[in-house]
């Protein structure tokens, strides 16, 4: 078990039993000594993935073993479970493994005030001990009902009622927790909805990996269905995915991007991986870049000033202080949500009567594309980045074809070339997998330079090369 971005990350069978309760024993103990437990409940929710119910049993019996009420939340998105929390005063614990194949599985921390921080780990790997949690009957109060209302009346809050009359979306379901909702405030909306690739089994969607095989029927659904554009979640409501209408993934961090400014955010908090061209945008007053991971971008958050939004590549957006929505406070909610970048996007589109895909043409920004060589042992990958990093020689010979203009390190390694393109390879926290991502001036340009990336990342760790990609 391991921290990644955002939450303990590892193999289903090694956290299920006495390691989730060890660990979250070590998370109450923590927050206990920081004086966070609220008022002594805390909220278990969990994803669809199979080893998710007995892992939140495990959680329950933990918050027991150490004097404490859990409440269950059931199964809903992460951001309906923290909102929840934060507003009844409670800790919470969210198992959810997130994108990650349904072999592994993890557990996201919530005190009272918010996600942990990265100094929060620290505190709770401190108080880890060996002491088990005996198998005990827990019956736990029901909250699931009032944890999704709660969190579907923020979300209709983004959009005027039938604001988007006359849109024919598709949601593309498969197993993502927050599929229903998606579905109930999009029809709340005026739009109408089509249910698409629903799964009775956990389907590990990685929503910047555009390439994968399981996206080739979107194009598809398009057309069979008239649909304006597919929307959808990782497997943790946290993470969004959206088409437009032409067929064209939307980026991560283009949704964060327009719904920043469909919220009238003065600042911005966004890792490196994030499209250079929001500082040239000039729609901010304030860019703020981080490494990857949702703790680091609240840190920053904390710290910007006015306004703030703050959104990961993936497009999980965050909502810090000094929102106003037509002249209503937006309660802040410092955690990645799917949601909410999909409602403000479909929101702008719609305001301004433009198709998804011409609101997006209309922003000052590069192509951009993101995927990953997965099964990627640690070790391979910190032995490739640590030679870019640490042999001049050996990266200028590798980006001979492009050149290099400029090395940031913020996280992992990104390289500016003299064309002003970008590739940046890191690896990824969450999974056993070496992450590319690139920019150039065209879409045609920037499939290039991905295939590139990913073909030489390959061959440099003595891997097979990548397979086709869409």
């Amino acid at each position: 078990m391991k921290f990644g971005t955002s939450g303990l990350r590892g193999l289903a069978t090694a956290l299920a039993g006495q390691a989730a309760r060890r660990y979250v024993l070590a998370f109450l103990e923590h927050a206990r000594r920081k004086g966070e437990l609220g008022d002594g409940r805390v909220f278990i929710g969990r994803d669809l993935r199979p080893s998710s119910p007995a892992i939140a049993e495990d959680c329950a019996m933990a918050v027991v073993a150490a004097g404490l009420v859990p409440v269950d939340c059931g199964a809903l998105p992460t951001p309906a479970l923290a909102l929840h929390a934060m507003a009844e005063g409670g800790a919470a614990l969210m198992v959810t493994g997130s994108h990650i194949p349904a072999d592994r599985n993890g557990l996201k921390f919530y005190l009272p005030s918010g996600e942990i921080s990265k100094a929060d780990e620290e505190g709770i790997l401190a108080c880890l001990d060996e002491r088990g949690v005996p198998d005990r009957p827990v019956r736990m109060a029901d909250a699931s009902a009032e944890a999704a209302a709660r969190y579907l009346a923020r979300c209709a809050g983004l959009l005027p009622e039938g604001q988007l009359a006359g849109w024919r979306i598709g949601i593309f379901e498969h197993s993502s927790v927050a599929r229903d909702s998606l579905g109930l405030v999009l029809r709340a909306a005026g739009a109408e909805t089509i249910g698409l690739g629903r799964s009775g089994h956990f389907v590990p969607v990685d929503t910047e990996a555009f390439g994968d095989a399981l996206f080739a029927p979107l194009p598809g659904w398009l057309d069979q269905y008239g649909l304006d554009a597919v929307v959808s979640a990782d497997g943790d409501g946290d993470r969004p995915l959206l088409m437009d209408g032409s067929g064209q993934f939307v980026r991560g961090d283009v949704l964060g991007l327009i719904a920043a400014r469909y919220l009238g955010a003065d600042s911005v908090v966004t890792p490196v991986t994030s499209n250079s061209g929001l500082e040239r945008s000039g729609f901010f007053a304030h860019v703020i870049r981080t490494r990857v991971g949702s703790p680091h971008v609240i840190a920053a958050m904390a710290a910007a000033p006015d306004a703030v939004i703050g959104f990961e590549a993936n497009g999980g957006t965050l909502v810090g202080r000094n929102i106003r929505l037509d002249g209503r406070a937006l309660p802040e909610l410092a955690t990645r949500d799917a949601m909410l970048p999909l409602l403000c996007v479909l929101g702008a589109a719609a305001r301004r009567g433009q198709g998804i895909a011409e609101l997006v043409a209309g922003l000052p920004l590069q192509a951009a594309l993101a995927d990953r060589l997965q099964n990627v042992p640690d070790a391979r990958s910190a032995v490739f980045l640590g030679r870019l990093a640490d042999d001049p020689a050996y990266a200028e010979a590798l980006f001979a074809p492009h050149g290099i203009a400029e090395l940031v390190r913020i996280d992992g390694m990104q390289f500016r070339t003299g064309a002003g393109e970008m590739v940046h390879f890191r690896a990824s926290g969450n999974a056993p997998e070496l992450r590319c991502y690139v920019e150039a001036a065209t879409p045609e340009a920037a499939r290039a330079l991905l295939d590139w990336g990913l073909a030489t990342a390959a061959r440099e760790m003595g891997l097979p090369p990548p397979g086709p990609r869409a």
